[in-house]
């Protein structure tokens, strides 16, 4: 075998998980100047916040009831401390929501939300069902089965998940963990378990790991291939670089934030394959009820005969939930959607005395829950018809979603207002899942690209600093949508324009202060602090060990394919053979005509090089914990043929950027 020349092979595989990329992050590495501290609400703000005070009911307190309801105990600030300095997860950063009136730069809505969110502690559901709520954005709840504990959805960090199971049992009697269930394939379900159950117990057969069917594809799938770019929006989303505050981030509408700690995954023992199968755990009876392709493209609800209880997952919460997403994602389907919420009502609406989610507060009264998931499955079959009744009128996006209005019935009912997903990005989805990005227009078909479009837009208007006159006037009118984006064209024609920049940003943090919405109050003010400080500049995420590890190889491949440089790669051939000898499994990876392509159970003739490896060897390469000229040179990966041409396909994988620009051009790669 030759010796293999010394060289250092492109980054591994990007897995910027939803939730890992907005939680790994430090603060500490931060490059920019401190941005320049938040404006004061302006009169129009201050006009529309007042308005929403009088257009709902706040005096209908009984949503506080109820998320108080069966308190037991808590953890003071629900602090859950981490490695270092920083905690986890802690509520002490959000004393301000203690206030009884909001501030002008918060939507009295979003307050409203804000304050139900930051309830925290252990809760009786009922008998022998309990909910850890507000030590994560996710619920853990916890059934107690005959002789041990049943866990469902174990939040999205160990350490957050144990100390919620800790909190469970110092005011219960203890007992062990014989199942987890999770509900879904987002890693707010899953990414705890290890902070819960120990991975030898389930492969001893002492624990088993519930799940619906396609859940460990999803699971490790989802933010994949274009996980990238989903990790840097998830930033804006969550606002988790936001300070806390009146005047930054005060919620994410589903949950008060995102926990900063270990990501971990546990495959799934028994999958949910029947509709409606039915499995006694420990002496608890469950119905499952699969809902794919709704919130998640894997999910399944739960109900609890003996209990008279129905666990919705993230189906039915309070709050209108996203059938689009702002860090990016497939659109969901509306329709399919308020299907499911109407075939769980029918099966067991008039069976269920408390209703739960894995998300915000329980729902107590037959006649209660009944009307509500009317309610939640009419919200999204309302949103997907009547976009489709305007799309087939000929209305564009952006029409749909300026025309489309509640009916005062959803209008009014807090579980429908628009906390996490909006009635207007929602409609859009509507039209993109339809219809795709073409509104049909010639003049949208090839438009040029923003910074070219900028130039020429700002020079039609005379300039920028008769542009930013203008926009100055129509700030002090209140008219900051437009402020926002005519200065967004100022700054795409002149990234170093600090009069745009500035006034752009005071527009955007305007229309934060006014946003409803926790997830567009984070995007607007996160805008507002990086046109005004830079991109900021972060240390490494940790990639989750487990869900690399859970990755399937096919998906590897893939994700190579992704970051194959085109331009560079023209005119290459190279065949390379894959045989993992610990799983069996062969490949044929192929790059040609700039495309990199493999097949699965094959090995090719004449290939180029032919590498012999275990799937553990090429995992510990992927998560950086051996380096490939290492695990070469050691034998661990043998290596028959031309390594040169394994050289030069790593030399052809771009390594992405996480922190790309955003509200300011895209700067040349390297």
């Amino acid at each position: 075998m030759n010796k293999p020349p010394t060289f250092r092979p492109a980054g591994p595989l990007t897995l910027a998980l939803l939730m890992a990329a907005a939680t790994a992050i430090t603060v500490a590495s931060a490059a920019h100047a401190q941005p320049a501290a938040p404006n004061e609400a302006q009169p129009a703000t201050i006009a529309a916040n007042a308005a929403m005070q009088q257009s709902l009911p706040f005096a209908n307190r009984e949503d506080f009831d109820d998320a108080r309801r069966g308190f037991i105990a808590t953890i003071p600030d629900a602090t859950v401390p981490g490695s270092g300095a920083r905690p986890v997860w802690s509520m002490q950063r959000y004393g301000f929501l203690q206030a009884d009136q909001p501030p002008t730069s918060v939507n009295p809505s979003l307050w409203r939300q804000a304050q139900l969110n930051a309830i925290h502690g252990l809760f009786k559901v009922t008998e022998r069902v309990y909910q850890v709520r507000g030590l994560d954005i996710s619920n853990l709840t916890i059934v107690e089965g005959d002789t041990g504990l049943i866990l469902i959805d174990p939040l999205i960090s160990t350490e957050t998940a144990k100390a919620a199971l800790d909190l469970y049992l110092a005011n219960r009697p203890r007992k062990p963990v014989v199942a987890v269930v999770y509900s879904h394939s987002h890693i707010d379900h899953f990414g705890g378990v290890k902070g819960v159950v120990d991975e030898a117990e389930v492969k001893a057969g002492r624990v088993a790991i519930v799940a619906p069917d396609g859940f460990l594809e999803h699971a490790v799938a989802e933010n994949v291939l274009a996980g990238n770019a989903m990790g840097r929006r998830a930033q804006y989303m969550y606002g988790s670089l936001l300070p806390p505050g009146s005047k930054g981030q005060v919620d994410a509408g589903l949950g008060k934030n995102v926990s900063r700690g270990s990501i971990t995954l546990i495959a799934p023992t028994d999958l949910i394959r029947k509709n409606l199968e039915t499995r006694t755990i420990d002496g608890v009876q469950i119905v499952f009820h699969l809902t794919p392709g709704t919130e998640a493209p894997s999910e399944m609800n739960l109900y609890f005969p003996q209990f008279r209880l129905l666990d919705m997952a993230e189906n039915v919460t309070h709050n209108m939930h996203n059938l689009y997403t702002l860090r990016g994602a497939e659109v969901r389907d509306g329709n399919a959607w308020s299907q499911y919420i109407g075939e769980a009502m029918e099966q067991f609406g008039a069976k269920a005395d408390v209703l739960i989610a894995q998300h915000h507060w329980p729902t107590w009264g037959t006649e209660k829950i009944v009307a509500a998931m009317a309610r939640q499955r009419d919200l999204y079959k309302f949103i997907n018809d009547q976009s489709l009744r305007l799309l087939n009128q000929g209305y564009k996006p952006d029409e749909i979603a300026a025309e489309l209005k509640l009916p005062a019935s959803l209008a009014n009912d807090w579980a429908a207002r628009g906390y996490y997903g909006t009635l207007i990005h929602n409609a859009k989805a509507v039209y993109q899942k339809y219809m795709g990005w073409y509104d049909a227009n010639p003049a949208n078909l090839n438009p040029l690209p923003p910074v070219e479009s900028a130039k020429k837009n700002i020079e039609y208007m005379g300039g920028a600093a008769a542009v930013i006159a203008r926009a100055r006037d129509d700030f002090a009118k209140g008219n900051y949508r437009w402020v926002a984006s005519v200065m967004n064209q100022v700054v795409f024609a002149d990234p170093a324009n600090t009069e745009a920049r500035a006034l752009g940003a005071d527009a955007l943090e305007q229309l934060g202060y006014q946003a409803e919405s926790g997830p567009w109050r984070n995007v607007y003010l996160f805008g507002a602090q990086e046109l005004r400080g830079g991109v900021t500049q972060l240390a490494a995420s940790t990639i989750p060990t487990d869900l690399v590890r859970a990755l399937p190889m096919d998906m590897v491949f893939d994700s190579m394919g992704t970051r194959l440089n085109g331009p560079r790669a023209e005119g290459r051939r190279i065949v390379i053979n894959w045989a993992l000898s610990d799983t069996g499994e062969t490949y044929v990876l192929n790059l040609e005509n700039a495309a990199l392509t493999h097949i699965k159970g094959k090995q090719a003739e004449k290939a180029d090089v032919s590498l012999q490896l275990t799937r553990a060897t090429w995992d510990a390469v992927l998560l950086k914990e051996l380096a490939l000229p290492d695990a070469m040179k050691s034998g661990q990966i043998k290596v028959i043929g031309n390594p040169a041409k394994l050289v030069e396909l790593f030399s052809l994988l771009d390594n992405f950027t996480p922190q790309f620009e955003i509200v300011e051009p895209r700067k040349a790669a390297p």
